[in-house]
């Protein structure tokens, strides 16, 4: 048995927003907050690169009738957070973020990106505030959560949860790194902490979802929800090499359910979303994220090139 989803098509797609420099194409890593009327959905996009073919990445927001999320009501005209300072852990990007009320405003936590020399890069977590949820502020120049002795680097792709009267930071957390064909490939897994304020964080320090592709399976965007007495993960994996070229080998959406949030069985047949026979999502879909809105559970996710056309929808048949 697997879920069922109908597919609402590609929703936003940063080309058809001119005008923006900052955003020319890319709305990776979406994740929603839902308002009165709309639904907003923060994203990473991408500037044209640099003279030397280096990219940065910013967050941004596009809104969605609440009533039709696949009508755009309103897109940003800057990102929520400038480029961080130099030599800061976010000097180059913030790629992905997730936002979640806070008091009278709202929190984002977000994945921060700096450039590396022996590897490509390396990611923390950091925590910025706003009043109105469009514009933010760091809380700090240093991240949340960052590398320990048991997380030595690439900590990202947060997803804000509160459970229980307690917020909960799924994320993903580097492993290792591979060499294949002169390129280093990260290796990652799903990972949890807790907190009560939002800012000390107890790490989980364990791995959540078992391996289906073996050891050295990367694993990424982990989101969750409650429904029906237990807890629902729509994450996305990937083969740990040759996933670029090799169209079997690149991301797939999987699926693990849990009582409690320390055990999680896993059944990626459940999914129920696999890439379409043609079209923008026809290679890969990827970077899930469930928004349960007016009774109806939808899946944002991402399609061919991890998102350099945009964002699409799904809609699950039935229940959670």
């Amino acid at each position: 048995m697997s879920y069922s989803w109908n597919k609402l098509g590609l929703v936003f797609e940063p080309e058809n927003y001119p005008g923006r420099p900052w955003m020319n194409s890319y709305a990776q890593g979406p994740s929603s907050l839902v308002l009165e009327k709309t639904i907003r959905v923060y994203f990473s996009c991408r500037p044209l690169p640099d003279s030397q073919g280096r990219f940065v990445s910013y967050s941004s927001w596009v809104e969605l009738d609440r009533k039709d999320p696949t009508r755009i009501v309103a897109v940003a005209n800057t990102p929520i957070l400038n480029l961080g300072d130099k030599g800061t852990f976010d000097e180059f990007g913030t790629y992905p973020s997730s936002v979640i009320p806070y008091e009278e405003g709202y929190r984002a936590y977000y994945g921060g990106w700096t450039r590396c020399e022996s590897v490509p890069f390396d990611v923390a977590i950091g925590l910025a505030e706003s009043k109105d949820g469009r514009i933010f502020q760091r809380v700090g120049p240093g991240p949340v959560l960052g590398r320990s002795a048991s997380e030595p680097f690439i900590l990202s792709g947060p997803k804000i949860r509160k459970f229980n009267d307690q917020y909960i930071l799924f994320y993903i957390a580097g492993r290792r790194w591979l060499i294949h064909a002169g390129r280093a490939e990260p290796v990652y897994k799903i990972r949890m902490a807790l907190s009560r304020d939002g800012i000390q964080w107890k790490i989980f320090n364990q791995d959540l979802i078992p391996d289906s592709l073996g050891p050295d399976e990367a694993q990424a965007s982990p989101d969750v929800t409650y429904s029906s007495g237990k807890y629902h993960m729509f994450f996305c994996y990937r083969a740990p090499i040759d996933y670029r070229r090799n169209k079997s080998n690149t991301y797939r959406i999987g699926y693990a359910w849990s009582t409690d949030l320390e055990t999680w069985n896993r059944d990626d047949a459940q999914a129920g979303l696999s890439p379409s026979k043609n079209g923008w999502d026809s290679e890969m879909v990827a970077y899930p994220h469930i928004a349960e809105i007016d009774g109806d559970t939808f899946l944002f996710y991402l399609g061919n090139l991890v998102g350099k056309q945009g964002f699409g929808l799904a809609k699950l048949k039935g229940k959670l």
